[in-house]
């Protein structure tokens, strides 16, 4: 109750129309499961090409072009320093279980072979820090900065929007698991269902801080094991 008129008195004013909010973020949702799917279907460039110049473009550009649409600033994100150090805190409260996550997500990849250090002396190590936070900051701007926030302002209700956009932020990584690794139906099925798991994690800790930070930092120990070791 008091997260919620907190959220009501702070940040309603952050927010457009509700009915815009739900129409914005479907469109975005939809965009990027068309867009980044057929992207990742016809297209397979070297990781450092992808994630820091094709994703923000692909991700971020229509996140601010709908912005504009708005007429809201990227505080309507999440983009802000307040709450900054609770929102440290708890990432890291977080990260070592996500961080597990991560490698058995490389478990997954490998059918079950343990490949932990398959990538080291390949990919340097501060390529690899700097590689998985230019992802995060396309993902988490998007998908808990830009479509949570907005379904959960439009719907109300924290756990309906977490879950929703969860499941679609599942759906937008099926084409990497089955055009880039190459996964069987069991090992999509098990990827996919420790990315939802993610995306609940990850909404529900920008629900607690309202602020986008907190899930950029905690995705970065998710998907810093899955680049490094490889």
């Amino acid at each position: 109750m008091a997260l919620g008129y907190w959220y009501l008195l702070v940040f309603i004013g952050n927010m457009p129309k509700k009915e815009i909010a739900i129409k914005h973020a479907t469109i975005l949702a939809s965009y990027l499961l068309i867009v980044w799917g057929f992207y990742r279907f016809l297209f397979k460039l070297p990781e450092e090409v992808e994630e820091f110049v094709i994703k923000p473009l692909i991700w971020l550009i229509p996140v601010f072009y709908l912005l504009k649409k708005e007429k809201l600033g990227v505080t309507s994100l999440g983009l802000t320093t307040k709450n900054l150090f609770q929102s440290f805190y708890l990432s890291l409260a977080l990260g070592a279980f996500f961080a597990i996550e991560g490698v058995i997500v490389n478990f997954i990849k490998y059918e079950g072979q343990i490949v932990f250090l398959a990538n080291v002396g390949q990919r340097n190590f501060w390529i690899s820090l700097v590689l998985s936070l230019a992802t995060a900051i396309s993902e988490e701007l998007s998908f808990r900065g830009f479509i949570f926030n907005r379904v959960w302002h439009a719907l109300g209700t924290e756990w309906s929007a977490n879950l929703l956009t969860s499941f679609v932020w599942a759906l937008i990584h099926i084409p990497i698991a089955i055009f880039w690794w190459d996964l069987s139906l069991g090992g999509t099925v098990g990827y996919l269902l420790l990315t939802t798991i993610f995306g609940i994690g990850s909404a529900y800790l920008f629900a607690r801080t309202r602020n986008v930070i907190s899930s950029i930092f905690l995705h970065v120990l998710w998907a810093w094991p899955i680049v490094l070791f490889r």
